[in-house]
């Protein structure tokens, strides 16, 4: 079968290229921006695709898969349904060809997703169970973001966001887990959500998926986790528990029952994403200390603090934190680790949430753990950012990237951290040549 997937280089939908093209079937695709990591990906497995939305560039598929990102008006949406070719969703189509008759392992949550879900699939990968796995990144133990076994145990990063244009249910919805992590659950996706009342909603609609045999794995003291399972839950729970994050020379440690993680990760995030891991791999049968054990291996996830160039005076990182919360533990953790040496943070307000403005106080507070914060001023702001930064010292806008590296050529010390959930104008090809 020839599939054509619309925004085949989202994270997800390029993931699913990888596993349609697994099955056998001859894959393309399309899309408006293609940059690393998933164009790298797709590149490598040779999987053909073309820049942009042109009618013309619609092959004679036998279906189309069609990303979320697109809606009507699009020329390639309108050509689709004026010819009526056959179409679904990423999600639906990955529920009927590949999920249904597997042991599903959903990780969902904010943020932390795409981290938990490599750091999960890790563990089972060591404890030899050869799993199947859909992350939204690269996990750098694999080298890739998705791929299809024979195994029966398939771990997914399970996103809220909503499925289609013609599916406006969140994508988790169709991938019927066994095992799910709520790992945090906050406002986000203003562009689709009106509250956080209405991402509640769709998560219950997923905890009404969960069989009694199933399990729910989530923190301790989350008021919006908990008001979300007083709504009623039918499956086992799984509190985490309290554990003590010990810093080390090259990262950080922490007990867990029998076992010990010692790790080059920073934060207790990441100490609590580590430990929605084990217990979701031991939900189905790995030994605690196996899981600890193979976490102390874990190498990371490509754009997760991952260190993109160093000198001797200078660290640049490369962090997909683009949600204040998420900025916050990144810097919090990096902070723990670096003490008083100078944190750069380089921020592009990408999403729709960070755009609207939804978020402008807490920004200011994530921001807080930084000796300076350059921030790429928004094209489309629905909020005065100058107004709110006017008074603070450390923070400084601009209207290009050139300008951000600009400003960055005087430093001469520090740890640099890009945050960006996109491609950020091709940033460190720019920056890396002046350290």
């Amino acid at each position: 079968m020839h599939i054509h997937i619309l925004g085949i280089a989202g994270t997800f939908m390029g993931s699913l290229a990888l596993l349609a093209k697994q099955m056998g079937h001859q894959v393309t695709g399309m899309d408006q921006g293609v940059y690393p990591p998933m164009s790298t990906q797709l590149n490598e497995q040779n999987i053909g695709y073309t820049q942009n939305y042109k009618v013309k560039d619609l092959p004679k598929a036998d279906l189309f898969i069609i990303g979320n990102a697109l809606s009507r008006g699009n020329a390639c949406v309108e050509e689709i349904l004026t010819q009526q070719y056959p179409y679904t969703s990423g999600a639906q189509w990955l529920s009927e060809n590949i999920l249904h008759d597997k042991w599903v392992l959903g990780v969902s949550g904010t943020h932390g997703k795409t981290t938990t879900a490599s750091m999960l699939t890790w563990i089972l990968e060591f404890a030899g169970y050869h799993p199947s796995f859909l992350i939204g990144g690269v996990a750098q133990n694999f080298g890739v973001s998705s791929r299809l076994t024979d195994a029966n145990f398939f771990v997914i990063e399970a996103d809220e966001y909503d499925t289609a244009f013609f599916d406006k249910r969140s994508k988790f919805v169709h991938y019927h887990p066994r095992t799910l992590v709520i790992n945090n659950l906050e406002f986000d996706h203003a562009d689709i959500f009106n509250s956080l009342e209405d991402i509640q909603k769709q998560f219950h609609h997923l905890i009404r998926t969960i069989p009694s045999n199933g399990l729910v794995i989530y923190p301790q003291n989350n008021t919006n986790i908990k008001a979300l399972l007083k709504q009623g839950i039918w499956s086992e729970k799984q509190v985490l528990p309290t554990q003590t994050l010990t810093n080390t020379k090259t990262g950080t440690k922490f007990n867990v029952e029998d076992g010990q993680v010692s790790w080059h990760l920073l934060g207790e995030h990441n100490m609590e994403n580590g430990l929605c891991a084990i217990y979701s791999a031991h939900h189905v049968g790995v030994p605690i200390d196996v899981a600890c054990e193979a976490l102390s291996n874990f190498k990371g996830v490509k754009r997760r603090l991952e260190v993109k160039h160093q000198t001797e005076s200078i660290t640049l990182y490369d962090d997909f934190a683009h949600h204040p919360s998420a900025i916050k533990t990144t810097i919090k953790g990096l902070r723990a680790k670096v003490a008083d040496e100078p944190i750069i943070a380089i921020l592009e307000l990408r999403s729709n949430t960070m755009q609207s403005g939804v978020h402008q106080q807490t920004l200011v507070d994530a921001l807080k753990n930084t000796n300076q914060a350059l921030i790429l001023r928004p094209k489309h702001c629905d909020w005065d950012i100058d107004a709110l930064f006017k008074n603070n010292h450390s923070t400084y806008l601009f209207d290009s990237v050139d300008g951000i590296v600009n400003h960055l050529s005087s430093i001469n010390h520090g740890h640099f951290v890009v945050m960006s959930n996109g491609g950020f104008d091709d940033i460190f090809n720019k920056m890396i040549p002046n350290l």
